[in-house]
């Protein structure tokens, strides 16, 4: 069982290891959303005036990062407690926000809407609009979920 294993047992009896892996998802979240709010914001009207490809060549590889530290940090979290984990329908809603983020990202990134400074038309306005709002929505409530796992 995942939960029995070496790793997780080195977590749960490190009085260090646990506090850092923990420090390490929550640095991973911080650099993911503090990209992203930026880039969601652009793409809902302010900051016109900064182009939004520069905005995203910049900001997308500091939210990739982020990503990628914060479900690496999240793993290791998840397989010290992972029964408990699983069984958590707080855990599960978190599992399900993050899986919709970052789809609604990936819809974003493969129609090309990151490129125009101004989308060209009225449809591809109102999707970047639309994965924006998906996306403010999502990540906030990922990061209060995840933090409720940890008291309930």
């Amino acid at each position: 069982m995942l939960q029995n294993s070496l790793v997780a047992e080195a977590l749960r009896g490190s009085t260090w290891v646990y506090p850092l892996v923990n420090a390490a998802h929550i640095l991973g979240f911080a650099l993911l959303v503090g990209a992203i709010v930026p880039l969601d914001l652009r793409r809902l009207g302010v900051w016109w005036s900064v182009p939004a490809a520069t905005l995203s060549r910049v900001l997308t590889p500091v939210a990739v990062t982020g990503l990628l530290i914060a479900v690496t940090a999240g793993g290791f979290l998840f397989i010290a407690r992972a029964v408990e984990y699983a069984a958590s329908g707080l855990f599960q809603t978190k599992m399900l926000i993050v899986t919709l983020a970052v789809v609604n990202a990936l819809i974003f990134r493969r129609n090309g809407l990151h490129r125009d400074a101004c989308p060209s038309n009225l449809t591809d306005t109102i999707a970047a609009r639309g994965t924006a709002l998906v996306s403010l929505l999502c990540w906030p409530t990922a990061l209060l979920l995840g933090r409720l796992v940890g008291y309930f």
